[in-house]
């Protein structure tokens, strides 16, 4: 299918084709027509496989062609890090010009409300700041056509439920419902469809019903993505990686660390071999923030050191290689962290240093996701296979 053949607006599409985006990938082709059709749906699809233009284009579509003469917000998109909503509103003001408010904790609620002044139709934020806005009246909530989940299992988790529900019961009953994520469990369905039917009050009609759409699996994660590991103690895991940025002279590199006290250590070590790289966590403000990414993005700095809570708003073109100096338990870690790599069709490398503990992990987590992993070590200045050693000499 052809983006006019999912209704697109022309000038949208002709913004599209001026970022090269020519053809709708599977799940927007599979998602566009429900959300046209104003249906209730929660979609999986792999990471970088277009989730975000999935929803933006039909609803931007819709709000293009209604009327809206008072500019009263219609669309509400909420995001479980500052990455990631930054993220969406550039990607909605490059294909049009409808005002947008970027509305996130951590940041002065002063500017936020001057923002909302303005008039605009689309607001994108995290839960608690935009309930917070909505109790001082500041953000009208009344005439909201559609709220937007992104990342929903983060939304749903036991961190955020509370103010992604307390947001949802603020909202006109019948609010259009999206969500997405990368992984989408039964329980993340059951949670939000619960609510769902707790605010109509008894007033579920067909339409309320969340559809869930889950695109067939591209294999992103065994096709495009080499897995590699290298062994390391814990002392030495800096050294190693300061190696193997060496060795390999990535094109762009994120380092993950599921320790943010760990993050400026790295860094340090990383800086004092004279290895140009930028630092990002939860307690890095806007402005640093900014400049950390747009350093990064623009290959000024090649490394970027970052915990998991960015892992999910990251969405950068050209990352070569993803270092995870630690794994999690939960899969989902591992498969978001991996999934920053190999976007847009691309193939890309990830590698996690680990220790003995973490090496039995990783096995597991190979099996269980049927991945093939390939243990590496840093020999002379180069990766290469542990059993080739022998032939090298």
């Amino acid at each position: 299918m052809t983006f006019e053949e999912l209704n697109i607006n022309s000038e949208i599409i002709k913004s599209l084709l001026e970022k090269h985006i020519t053809q709708p990938t599977s799940v927007q082709q599979k998602v566009i027509p429900f959300i046209a059709e104003n249906k209730n749906i929660m979609f999986q699809s792999e990471t970088g496989t277009g989730k975000t233009f999935a929803y933006v284009l039909p609803l931007v579509t819709r709000l293009v062609a209604q009327e809206n003469p008072g500019k009263a917000v219609k669309i509400m998109i909420v995001s479980p890090t500052y990455e990631l909503a930054s993220q969406i509103k550039i990607e909605i003001q490059s294909i049009c010009k409808i005002r947008c408010a970027l509305l996130i904790g951590g940041a002065p609620i002063g500017r936020q409300i001057e923002l909302l002044k303005e008039k605009p139709e689309i607001v994108i934020g995290g839960a608690s700041r935009l309930l917070e806005l909505i109790h001082l009246k500041k953000l009208k909530a009344e005439q909201v056509e559609t709220l937007v989940l992104d990342e929903a299992d983060r939304l749903l988790s036991k961190e955020l439920r509370d103010d992604t529900e307390a947001l949802l019961e603020r909202l006109p009953k019948h609010v259009q419902l999206i969500g997405n994520s990368a992984t989408v469990s039964s329980y993340t369905l059951k949670i939000l469809q619960k609510a769902r039917d707790g605010i109509v009050r008894g007033e579920l009609n067909e339409n309320d019903r969340i559809m869930l759409i889950e695109l067939p699996q591209e294999d992103v994660l065994r096709k495009r993505i080499t897995h590699w590991a290298i062994f390391a103690e814990r002392r030495d895991k800096i050294d190693t990686l300061r190696s193997l940025i060496n060795a390999e002279k990535p094109e762009k590199m994120i380092v993950f660390t599921g320790r943010s006290d760990q993050i400026d250590n790295i860094a340090s070590k990383l800086r004092f071999k004279k290895i140009e790289c930028e630092t990002l966590s939860s307690k890095t403000d806007k402005i640093k923030r900014k400049s950390a990414i747009d350093r990064f993005k623009s290959g000024k700095a090649k490394i970027l050191i970052t915990t998991d809570l960015t892992s999910r708003g990251l969405d950068i073109n050209n990352i070569s290689h993803v270092v995870q100096m630690d794994l999690n338990e939960n899969e989902d870690f591992f498969i978001h962290r991996a999934g920053r790599t190999a976007r847009s069709g691309k193939n890309g490398i990830n590698c996690v240093i680990g220790d003995q503990f973490e090496m039995q992990l990783y096995s597991r987590l190979e099996k269980k996701l049927k991945l093939v992993v390939y243990p590496k070590m840093l020999y002379k200045g180069k990766v290469i296979d542990p059993n080739s050693i022998e032939e090298i000499e």
